[in-house]
């Protein structure tokens, strides 16, 4: 597993997913190797390749979207099936996402501006939650990894790369 230490947003998501999540579904999370800069990445990369490993995991993290390339390659040059945050890992060649739909964020951030035009104070606005997410899987990076894919998480996909 992959994750940014630096994100604040995600400190207590990620030890509610590695000390309550995976430990309650049977899931043993190593190597964890945290990704603060891009010259960590290597780092990361080799402790995982050491490792016995069946997966790859990457939690939600901006900064590590924007080397999901980097990502990708290692994930498929191991042929390690990657879990992702975000639909653009799964573009980029990764296996499956699942997450909050980006469009539908930026339709509710764009109502939340237009409120705040309008002359609403920002601290006076509700928070709000993802209401839709979206299951993205890659058959090509399946097939390339050699791996097949339970019909029934296909038929649960909301998108299936072929």
């Amino acid at each position: 597993m992959i994750w940014n230490s630096n994100n604040p947003a995600i400190v207590s998501y990620f030890e509610t997913l590695a000390k309550v999540a995976a430990p309650a579904l049977g899931i043993t999370l190593f190597p964890i190797r945290e990704v603060r800069q891009a010259d960590e990445l290597d780092d990361a990369f080799a402790a995982i390749a050491s490792a016995w490993r069946e997966a790859l995991a990457v939690v939600a993290d901006r900064f590590l979207l924007s080397h999901r390339t980097r990502i990708v390659e290692f994930a498929l040059s191991n042929r390690l099936p990657g879990v992702f945050p975000y639909r653009e890992y799964v573009d980029s060649g990764g296996l499956m996402s699942f997450g909050p739909n980006n469009t539908e964020l930026f339709r509710g951030a764009a109502t939340y501006v237009v409120q705040v035009l309008k002359g609403a104070a920002p601290g006076d606005l509700p928070v709000q939650e993802p209401t839709q997410f979206d299951l993205i899987v890659n058959l090509k990076t399946a097939r390339a990894i050699g791996l097949t894919v339970d019909p029934t998480l296909l038929a649960r996909a909301d998108q299936v790369i072929e």
